[in-house]
């Protein structure tokens, strides 16, 4: 991947905010949202930013597990649907970029037609 390829700080700022990177990126974009470590910059990009908003409850008077608490009830659930949306996120960026949203879980078809031809193999399905 060569350097013009890479997004400049401000253009991955707005990656990150939605925007869609020129078609020179394209590369960098799919390995980003499809390569090795993709669900962990995921969540990263999703999870991390609304922490310090989520602070905002320690200020709250009183004891410090009802901010604590107040803070829980709010990014105990942001967890749960970030993950349960990941693959609806990742197939959207991908057609935005237009790139094939086939690509969103390749590795998981690849997986299960390993395991398939391995179970045909054992059985006798060849």
């Amino acid at each position: 991947m060569t350097e013009q390829s890479r997004p400049s700080f401000t253009q991955r700022i707005g990656y990150i905010c939605g925007r869609t990177l020129p078609p020179s990126m394209t590369d960098w974009v799919r390995n980003d949202l499809t390569g090795p470590g993709a669900t962990r910059r995921y969540l990263t990009r999703f999870l991390v930013p609304i922490i310090p908003v989520l602070c905002i409850f320690l200020l709250v008077p009183g004891p410090k597990w009802i901010g604590l608490g107040m803070m829980a009830l709010l990014y105990l659930p942001l967890i749960y649907f970030t993950i349960a949306l990941l693959y609806v996120y990742r197939r959207h960026r991908l057609i935005k970029h237009g790139l094939d949203p086939e690509l969103a879980d390749a590795e998981q078809r690849a997986r299960s037609a390993a395991e398939r031809t391995e179970y045909e193999r054992r059985h006798g399905r060849q």
